[in-house]
Formats: C-alpha cells, structure tokens, sequence
C-alpha cells in the first residue's frame, strides 16, 4: 500500500482532447442515472476522479457511496481498475498500448428517501447535478479539460439549465462544449410539468424561471406574484451596477416528493419549494427569501469568491474562513433584498430581523462562552449539514446569520462615520459591481474587504471585524443603531407564526427554553434554560401537558398558566426511549416572542435600507 494518496496534483495546463458525457436519466422508476464517457487518453497510468469538494456545499460531499457498476474499457475491452485506498474518490486504470481513450460506464443510485440523502428523482422530475454524474481526469485544473454532456430524458420532459443546447435528438439533448468546472456549475431540472417565465422581457441579458411541479395545478401562478422576483433582477442591478453570467435561470421545484434545495450557481441557482409555493402564497412569504440569498450568490460566492474557497479541482480541499463573506453577506442582502423587490412587506421585513436578532440575543449560548463566529466557518467540514445534538449550544454554521448581523452592524457603522453619506450599498457596488458581463472567478482576502471598507469610509475595520468574529457576545449592536429596539412580549409576530405553521413545530426558545417539533418531538433544548435544567433532552417526546394531550397550544396555555400561578410548576409527561417520567419546569415569566420597536431618538435607517431603489 502506498505511504499517501498517488493521485496527480492539477495542474494549469490544457487537457487533450474533449470529455464525453452521455447520461440516461430515464430510470425514474429506480431513480437510477446511468452514465457513460468517454474520456481521451494515452497509453499508462490513469486516474479518475469523482468530485468530492463541492463549492456551494463548502465541504468534501460528494456523493460517492451512490456511485456503483464502475467499468472502465479501452478497444472494447475490460481494464481493471484500482480504487486509491487512501482517497477513496480516485480510481487507478492502466491504459493498454494504441489506446487514445477510455469509456467508463457507472450508475448513480440516486437516494430513494431523505434518509439517504436529496431525493432528486420522483415520477415526476428530477435534479441533475453533474458532480454526481461524471469522472474526470486527475492532473488538470477543471477549468483546463473540455467538456460535452448530453441527456436522454423521460419522453416529453423539457428542462431548465444555464447549459445551451446544441441539438436535440428525440428525447436526447445535446449541450454545446463548456469547461468542466463550468459543466459542474451547470446542473439541470427537468419534469413532466414545465413552465417558463421571462423576468426580464426584452434584456440583452436574459433571466428566467423555469419550473418543473408534482402537478400542473401548482404552475398556476398571478401576475402580481411574479413582480416581485421580476423587481428583485432589477433591484440587483440597481445595488450591484454589474451583473456577472450571459444569462441567468432560476431552476425551480415546486415540489412535496423532491428534496427541496437551495444552491447557487454563476449563472443558475437551485430553488427547491414546497408544492404550493405559489398556490398557498401567504404561507410561503417565511421562505421567499431563498430567491434573493441564491441570486445573490452569482455576485458574492460565484463571481467573487474567497481565496481560500477558489480551488483549482473538485478535489482539492476547500478552506472556509471567508464563509462570513460568502454566506454572512449574502444572507444580509438575501433580507434586504426580500423587501426592496416585494418579496416582503417591510412588517415582514421587520419581523425577521427580530428573530434572527433574538438567536444572537439569546439563542446561542455556546456563542457566549466557548465558540465564535469564525471557528463556525469550519462547521461544513466539521459536521455537513448534520443534526446536533445541542444546535443552539454547539452552534452550527452561524456564519450565516451571525454574519447577517455583522453585516447590519457594519452599515450603521458607515452611516454613522459618514454622516449617513456612505452605506453597505457602497461598499457592494464596489466589491462585488465591477467587469460587467464576466463570469470568471474574481478572488478576494480579509484584506482586500478591509482595504474597500477603507476605501469607502477610512476606520480600524480590521479589528472591528475580528471583534465581532472572534469575540463573545450577542451580536445586535446594529439594530440600536439603526433606530430600533429588540423587545419579547407575549405574542409570536407573524414571521414567527409562519415559520411554526410552515415547520409544524412550537418555538418556545426564549420562554420555556425548548423548540418542540411536531408530535411532541423535542428538537433541541436551550442549554441552561429552564427546560435544561427540569431534565428535558432533545429526542424525548411530550406526551402530556399538566396531565392533557400534548398540543402546541396547551403548552402555551400552560406557560401562560405558570406566569399567573407562581407557585404552580408545568408538568410534561415525556417519553425518553422506553421510559415515561413525569418532569417539572419551574418557570413563570409567561411567553417570549421577538419584536423590533422604534427608538425615536434615533433616526430610522432600518427602514431606509429596506427601501426599494
């Protein structure tokens, strides 16, 4: 056995020759892909690679338990091949003499439920993401070796895909060639229910929805709920000045089979939403933002990327440490954006702000003690997007939202400094708003965010921002300085309500210290909170409240019951394996629910900033 991986470093040189790709994605009564390539070649050693780090993902995901049937033939015969025991994403193949190419034939075992991963076929569509589906030759940057994919899929499918059709052959589709790296950035959704909306009619630059649904029913959608996404292109271009793809899809599922999805591309983006996205529209608002967070990314993430996160192969690790940049960024502009485009009502607005704010108010005691924002950039790689057992404790991935709030934080500061002349929209024209029309990565250091802030308004940003991502503490100074105040009061805000409503569970995070799932599931429990400390755990189920049925609302009734009787404690039934238990949480300070008010001696600059342009 070999003392390290023999797999050949990528180098900046040009592949010879064009990899073929033909993907059978018939099979959707197994959910099976089949593929077949053909890969150029020369005689010796060979090795492919699955991809394993997969950007958008930030962790080395890729799917490789789902791959199976590998053979590898050259002049039609069976090579053996190897697969490398100390980097299980690489097969070794010797290529016989007169041989200038291989074709390897696999399947992708695409997951049958969510227990093994995203469902992406159903009977009625499907998501193909080409680092599922290919190999590729080891010794190349991806963006060095030439690609040319082609699908067959079920007859009468139509698809939606940033690729560009070359011809089409009866249910085959052919794409024009396009860079590997490309290709991989370039998945597609396809179903039996197909629809296309313009959101930008008449632009030299096209952008589009494409929606594939379990039924045509829930492809009927009102003029008035495309003008919001119709706006949001324009407000982009408005905050950005620059845009940074030829043409731009968002590839939709309206679907309850599918998993749904959210992943950004340069020039698409992977929007998976219930099926009744459009049908049910006011219980959708909670969620409208994932439109605005994945559009955003062809600018931050796509276009411009950290340095540490540009690299040369799907299988050369990534490093994280921008990910408040990437993601923490993006999440902010993916609110702000949400109300300037309609998506929200400023209230809407507002009420998320409330309760993004209360987790790091309150929510995330592990941030206060033992961990900070930075050492969560680490979390893709650390965990996936697993389940913990204490979220609110361990934290898990709060580059997201913590960097939301730095970043809110951050426009009071260029406000105040400024005289309120400069705001974050400087800073993102002139991040992000420059070389109109170019889709290669531009990439970027803590210094260089600095050295703009700097440029935009001169201040120690540097250790503003070390402050905030390796220090402790709650992280809602912005919100103060933008002119409001986070208060709890008795009643949820209908933010608050949807997102109970649309999850089916009870957040009860700042008053009893639990979120409850549905049926009584207990998701995670607040460390040190009163439930913590009655000897409640996240897997126990409720059973009982006060010797009643569990419900979300006799809960509540009974917290609001507690807070009028101080000496009464509530008593939950609960179920903890095999065992049942009686347990008391003494607590009487009622229900807790985030909200904003206004501090009238401040000027209001929240408002100003979720204003449209």
């Amino acid at each position: 056995m070999p003392a390290f991986a023999d797999v050949p470093p990528p180098q900046d040189i040009a592949f010879n020759g064009t990899l073929k790709i033909a993907v059978d994605a018939t099979d959707i009564a197994h959910r099976v892909f089949r593929i077949n390539e053909t890969i150029p070649a020369q005689p010796g050693p060979l090795t492919l690679l699955y991809p394993q780090w997969l950007p958008g993902v930030h962790s080395p995901a890729g799917p490789i338990d789902k791959l199976a049937g590998l053979v590898v033939k050259a002049n039609g015969k069976v090579l053996p091949w190897t697969r490398d025991p100390l980097n299980v994403f690489a097969f070794h193949v010797d290529v016989p003499q007169g041989a200038t190419e291989v074709q390897a034939y696999f399947e992708y075992l695409s997951p049958q439920a969510t227990t093994q991963g995203r469902v992406v076929m159903t009977p009625e569509m499907l998501n193909l993401q080409w680092n599922a589906t290919t190999l590729y030759p080891a010794g190349y940057n991806a963006d060095r070796i030439m690609s040319q994919a082609s699908v067959t899929y079920p007859a009468g499918w139509q698809a939606g895909t940033a690729l560009e059709v070359a011809s089409t052959a009866g249910d085959t589709v052919t794409y024009k060639p396009i860079n590997y790296d490309d290709l991989v950035d370039s998945p597609i959704y396809a179903g039996k229910y197909f629809k296309r909306v313009d959101l930008d009619p008449g632009a030299q630059t096209p952008v589009h929805m494409d929606f594939v649904a379990d039924d045509p029913k829930y492809l009927e959608m009102k003029p008035e709920q495309i003008k919001p996404f119709r706006d949001l292109v324009q407000q982009m271009y408005k905050l950005y000045g620059a845009h940074h793809y030829d043409h731009y899809d968002f590839l939709v599922s309206l679907s309850d089979k599918m998993s749904g999805n959210g992943l950004e591309h340069h020039r698409s983006s992977e929007d998976g939403t219930g099926a009744d996205f459009f049908t049910e529209w006011a219980k959708s608002a909670a969620s409208r933002d994932l439109f605005s967070h994945e559009f955003n990314h062809s600018w931050d993430g796509k276009y411009r990327r950290g340095a540490d996160l540009a690299t040369p192969s799907f299988n050369v690790p990534m490093s994280d440490t921008l990910l408040w940049v990437y993601e923490g960024q993006t999440q902010f502009w993916g609110h702000v954006m949400a109300a300037r485009s309609g998506l929200w009502t400023d209230e809407m607005a507002r009420d998320q702000w409330a309760y993004t704010a209360s987790i790091y108010d309150k929510g995330r005691p592990g941030l206060a003690s033992w961990r900070n924002v930075q050492d969560t950039t680490n979390d893709p790689i650390i965990g996936g997007r697993g389940g913990q057992p204490y979220h609110n404790y361990q934290g898990r991935q709060e580059y997201y939202s913590a960097g939301q709030m730095i970043w809110l934080e951050v426009d009071s500061k260029l406000r105040e400094l400024s005289g309120n002349k400069k705001t974050i929209d400087n800073f993102a024209k002139a991040f992000f708003g420059m070389e109109n029309g170019k889709w290669d990565v531009n990439t970027y250091t803590f210094e260089d965010v600095v050295k703009t802030l700097n440029t935009i308004q001169p201040f120690d940003w540097a250790k503003y921002l070390r402050d905030r991502l390796d220090g402790h503490g709650p992280l809602i100074g912005g919100l103060a300085s933008h002119g409001w105040t986070l208060v709890y009061t008795d009643k949820p805000n209908d933010a608050l309500k949807g997102m109970e409503s649309e999850r089916g569970v009870s957040e009860l995070t700042y008053s009893l210290g639990v979120l409850i799932g549905k049926g009584g599931e207990i998701s995670d429990v607040l460390w040190d909170g009163p439930a913590f400390k009655a000897g409640l755990s996240p897997g126990m189920k409720i059973l009982a409240v006060n010797g009643k049925d569990f419900s979300g609302d006799a809960i509540k009734d009974a917290i609001t019951a507690a807070a009028k009787d101080k000496g009464k404690p509530i008593e939950l039934l609960v179920k903890n394996f095999d065992e049942y238990q009686t347990l008391r949480v003494d607590y009487h300070d009622g229900l807790k629910y985030p909200h904003l008010v206004r501090d009238k001696s401040k000027p209001d600059t929240l408002t100003d900033l979720i204003k449209a342009h």
